[in-house]
């Protein structure tokens, strides 16, 4: 879908809060959408909210911290329209064996008091290792596609949380300066060992600056369609009714049988029949059937 001018975001600006270059990815499927001009927001440091690589945490959930993004580059732009991304990265949801990232792109508007956000869940080439020295990494740069795809080293460690004063290497992109960080991460672990992991910072992780576009696409499309009842942007699927009848004894089962679709601004819901027109489940998915 491609609104028109009569879209109440035609030919405003959208202010991006993001350090990383993800305007690649993110501005052309908000213009092509919405006629909506993305800008970025000037002096900001979003690493004030958490990095991955443990220096600062995240406090609050991916949702939390990408409104309150989206909210410092707004005020950094002087815009009343603002978005921000967050991602989270581990074991794919259905298939742990796989790495995923969760990405979650917020749109806020501060003029109509909505918040509305998209997620996808996506493979991706996260993945971490511990070496003593850069020989040990041969099949772990390989397969994360170094030195394209660049990675972060830090002494090993216990948790995710970094200590004051330990040595920090981001953005390693080339095996000189791998092998020096990895010998000085090493010497100051108490083990003896360094830890490498991807950089999954957008402008360092082209995967991941990927994966943002489908995701982008899909936002601006949801802003595209208005409330039927007060014409608020973002109307969309916002829940689920789980349910789904089994094909053979009829019980109701734990898959989504109707998707509900809503406003954020007047809160109007909708059941809808599932986009993909399943109307019953095999029995191998039944707990009544195959308990």
């Amino acid at each position: 879908m491609t609104a028109g001018a009569h879209h109440p975001y035609f030919g405003r600006r959208v202010v991006l809060a993001s350090m990383h270059g993800k305007e690649a990815a993110i501005a052309a499927p908000f213009m092509t959408a919405l006629g909506l001009e993305l800008i970025t927001a000037p002096g900001i440091d979003t690493d004030l909210l958490g990095t991955f690589s443990g220096e600062i945490e995240r406090i609050g959930s991916m949702l939390d911290v990408a409104e309150r993004k989206a909210r410092v580059g707004m005020a950094a732009a002087g815009c009343d329209l603002g978005l921000a991304s967050e991602g989270s990265f581990g074991p794919h949801p259905q298939m742990p064996f796989l790495p995923a990232g969760r990405e979650l792109l917020t749109f806020v508007d501060e003029g109509r008091a909505l918040c509305i956000s998209e997620a996808l869940i996506t493979e991706t080439n996260y993945a971490c290792a511990s070496a003593r020295e850069t020989s040990e990494l041969q099949e772990f740069l390989i397969r994360i596609g170094f030195p394209s795809h660049a990675v972060v080293v830090s002494p090993q460690r216990a948790s995710r949380t970094l200590l004051a004063g330990a040595p920090l290497f981001k953005g390693v992109k080339d095996l000189g300066a791998l092998t020096r960080a990895v010998a000085v991460c090493a010497k100051a672990a108490d083990d003896g060992t360094a830890f490498v992991e991807t950089d999954m910072r957008a402008h360092m992780n082209p995967t991941r600056m990927q994966s943002l576009r489908p995701l982008a696409d899909r936002l601006a499309q949801r802003l595209a369609h208005l409330c039927p009842d007060c014409h608020a942007p973002g109307y969309g699927r916002v829940d689920v009714v789980q349910g789904l009848p089994c094909s053979d004894c009829g019980a109701p089962t734990a898959w989504t049988h109707l998707d509900v679709y809503g406003c954020m601004g007047c809160g109007m819901r909708e059941h809808r029949p599932r986009a993909d027109g399943l109307l019953t489940i095999e029995p191998v998915n039944c707990p009544a059937c195959n308990p």
